[in-house]
């Protein structure tokens, strides 16, 4: 099994420049992750995307770490202006920056709906084929270029374990599956746990990741939470110290044979170095305990 670090994790640093995407590389290869995935590609030089994800395919070799993959933003009843076509061809040049970065792997949204209570608004169940058609056309043409594509469950729109599941088998393609992020099924309120086991079998990438939760008849507990569907109250945590069951998370994949990447995403408000750290001893601690179970 492989490890790795989302460089989002950083973002405190990417923030503050005191560090960018580039130097991310050698500080996850300190930390000691197997590989490093990449939110976006960000460049801090004024140089382009594409020469800057070849730049950080060239350092993460001189680092002797791995590129896990690419996750990039995407809305297919929005985005572009509205245009699916030149949406679907604006992701599709996102997976010529996955090539040029040696990523295996991107992930990409769908979308994140339409306004609830806007005139012409949705259902998923309405707009499902048009997702799926655009998620289709994805994976053929990175297919070609031996790139793997994925849906992660985001966005609030295509983030409960139903809807995943209904999206992965109406695109049906061999080249396409899922990434699942323990942690986000706590933004529309479902238990991670029973999730992940639902959709283990579609897995091809997965996002450890924590929370700490409070109810909605709470009082409001201030900055640095924000509220799921239903109104509870959440806020990123050091993996392991929030209410995610992430043992339970891992018992499910590895039940169902997972055995590839797992990727840390820490978006705390400790100082991120401390809880990428911590969070990363928790993980490898709760996965023996899952293996042993």
């Amino acid at each position: 099994m492989q490890f790795a670090v989302s460089s989002y994790s950083f973002s405190q640093l990417l923030k503050t420049g005191t560090l960018n995407q580039l130097t991310c590389i050698a500080k996850a290869k300190e930390l000691g992750f197997d590989a490093i995935e990449f939110a976006e590609i960000q460049p801090h030089d004024g140089s382009s995307q594409l020469v800057y994800a070849a730049k950080l395919r060239e350092e993460a070799e001189r680092q002797g770490i791995a590129i896990s993959c690419l996750a990039v933003g995407a809305d297919f009843l929005n985005g572009s202006g509205g245009d699916l076509q030149a949406e679907i061809e604006r992701v599709k040049g996102q997976v010529d920056l996955a090539v040029a970065l040696g990523a295996p792997r991107m992930r990409h949204d769908v979308s994140s709906g339409d306004k609830p209570g806007a005139p012409g608004w949705r259902s998923f169940a309405t707009v499902l084929p048009i997702l799926a058609d655009a998620c289709r056309q994805i994976t053929n043409y990175a297919q070609q270029q031996g790139i793997r594509t994925m849906v992660e469950n985001h966005g609030f729109f295509c983030q409960d374990a139903e809807r995943l599941e209904q999206l992965h088998d109406a695109v049906g393609h061999p080249n396409f599956g899922l990434l699942l992020d323990m942690g986000n099924f706590l933004c529309v309120d479902e238990d991670p746990a029973p999730a992940c086991a639902r959709l283990a079998p579609h897995a091809i990438y997965v996002h450890a990741k924590d929370f700490h939760v409070k109810s909605a008849m709470e009082p409001a507990p201030g900055e640095g939470f924000f509220r799921s569907r239903s109104g509870n109250y959440l806020r990123g945590a050091i993996l392991g110290h929030g209410n995610v069951p992430v043992q339970q998370c891992l018992y499910a994949l590895e039940r169902h044979g997972y055995d590839g990447t797992i990727a840390v995403e820490f978006e705390g408000l400790e100082n991120c170095l401390q809880g990428i750290a911590i969070g990363f001893a928790n993980l490898r601690r709760l996965l023996i305990r899952a293996l042993d179970c």
